[in-house]
């Protein structure tokens, strides 16, 4: 007698299911979804069984969605602790495991990769030749060697210059999805309440605002490939705003990348930082105003030794508060741009730098003030100078922010994040911005680079 066509098929099914791949994504709620769509969405040789999570907070627990997941996954996939990485590969038997976050030391991706092949798993590192999507349109990258670069200061400052010559850039930015992951599938923000409505974070308001209030159109959410055309439809070019150190989710025609001038030796070391320098077409020391003429010279020339075909250009990181004589003598608290410190390393930022620079009698260390969570998370960074990281990935972690700069014997608050703080803190402490944006060091070099891109890049698809 022979099989019914429906049991033959669910035999073949099940042989299949036998047969998949098990895969394991390490993530942190941002690339690791990006390859996944990129590479096994709807790779029927691939099961993956689970994405780990870490440097973000509250992302354990959840799921990527079914409905980005695709067919493969009706239930969708589970999100779990990067901590619990041995268990999952012996309990589902992983096979592969795929690294998928950014921002991290050599050191600490083969401490992974051999906890990994300590138990058989093969460890992945995938190209970004597999995983960026291309475009129809040129597109220009900025991306940096470490978080806090000034990345994002270069590309506002780009985006301004291709406002001013006529064109639309549609401003892609590195994936922030830290609350509902099916809902910002795709997200298109062109003004303060696009913000609101969706509800963004601190984190996600630092990035998105700046460029709003320049007038650029910020298109961002999880599905990229949908992100991207959502953007070639009212866009002359893309400009691809980068993410802690990342690579382009998009492939470039022009790749620029940030050398910080304050950090040269870590031009090298830290992942995928090392391989983007190595694979830009121009680099930019930043904040070459404030270091020293040593350190921005080593930078250069660490650049330049890393990859020796890029020019590498110079470029100002100016920071000015709106009321410096508000902060002369005073007792102080900062808050500061939190991935900058947090992911980049940075003891200080932008804030205390300027609040200093203005003769702040003294900089408040807002560690004794700060509610137990939080005192909890700035211990883990114990390098951290006397400044507040604005971490609002949550209402409470806001909450937080402003129970510290109560409980302080602060004077004055000093903000150095990109964005107006204050409208979203409850305080009756007087709060004095401190604002930055990236200016040439030799007034017309990287302009004159970019024209030239322009006219070849804009020409070629004509």
């Amino acid at each position: 007698m022979m099989p019914d066509r429906d049991t033959s098929l669910n035999a073949s099914r099940q042989s299949a299911a036998r047969t998949r791949v098990r895969t394991l994504i390490l993530g942190a709620a941002g690339r690791d979804f990006h390859d996944f769509n990129m590479l096994y969405r709807d790779d029927p040789a691939t099961e993956v069984v689970a994405f780990t999570a870490t440097q973000i907070p509250d992302i354990a627990g959840r799921r990527y969605p079914a409905e980005l997941a695709g067919p493969l996954y009706p239930d969708g996939i589970p999100i779990e602790p990067e901590e619990a990485l041995e268990r999952l590969i012996a309990e589902h038997d992983v096979r592969r495991v795929l690294f998928s976050y950014s921002d991290v030391s050599h050191a600490h991706v083969m401490t992974l990769a051999s906890r990994c092949l300590a138990l058989g798993a093969q460890f992945v590192l995938p190209g970004p030749a597999r995983t960026m999507l291309r475009s129809r349109l040129p597109v220009i990258s900025v991306c940096a060697v470490r978080t806090g670069c000034g990345k994002s200061a270069l590309a506002r400052w780009i985006g301004a210059e291709l406002q001013a010559r006529g064109l639309r850039a549609g401003i892609l930015r590195h994936p922030m999805p830290y609350g509902d992951l099916a809902r910002p599938a795709v997200q298109r923000f062109a003004s303060a309440a696009d913000l609101d409505a969706a509800n963004c974070t601190l984190e996600e308001r630092e990035e998105y605002e700046p460029h709003l209030e320049a007038g650029h159109v910020v298109h961002a959410g999880v599905d990229y490939a949908r992100v991207l055309a959502q953007a070639e439809r009212e866009s002359d070019l893309i400009l691809w705003d980068g993410g802690n150190n990342d690579f382009s989710f998009v492939a470039p025609d022009l790749s620029i990348v940030v050398v910080d001038a304050w950090r040269p030796e870590q031009a090298t070391g830290w992942h995928p930082g090392e391989a983007v320098l190595r694979s830009a077409d121009l680099v930019v020391v930043s904040k070459v105003d404030s270091a020293s003429a040593q350190s921005s010279a080593r930078a250069a020339a660490m650049a330049r030794a890393v990859n020796p075909h890029a020019p590498v250009l110079r470029g100002r990181s100016e920071v000015v508060l709106d009321a410096p004589q508000s902060v002369r003598g005073r007792r102080v608290l900062v808050v500061e741009d939190g991935p900058t410190l947090t992911h980049g390393g940075m003891d200080v930022g932008a804030g205390a730098i300027a609040a200093r620079a203005a003769g702040a009698a003294e900089l408040i260390d807002p560690r004794p003030w700060a509610p137990p969570e939080l005192r909890e998370t700035l211990a883990r960074y114990p390098k951290l100078g006397p400044v507040l990281p604005a971490l609002g990935y949550s209402g409470a972690a806001l909450q937080a922010l402003a129970a510290t700069i109560e409980a302080s014997p602060a004077e004055v608050v000093v903000v150095g994040t990109p964005i107006d703080l204050a409208r979203l803190l409850r305080t009756d402490r007087p709060v004095v911005r401190a604002r930055y944006a990236f200016t040439e060091d030799s007034r017309g070099e990287l302009t004159a680079q970019l024209d030239a891109f322009l006219r070849q890049g804009l020409s070629r698809r004509t």
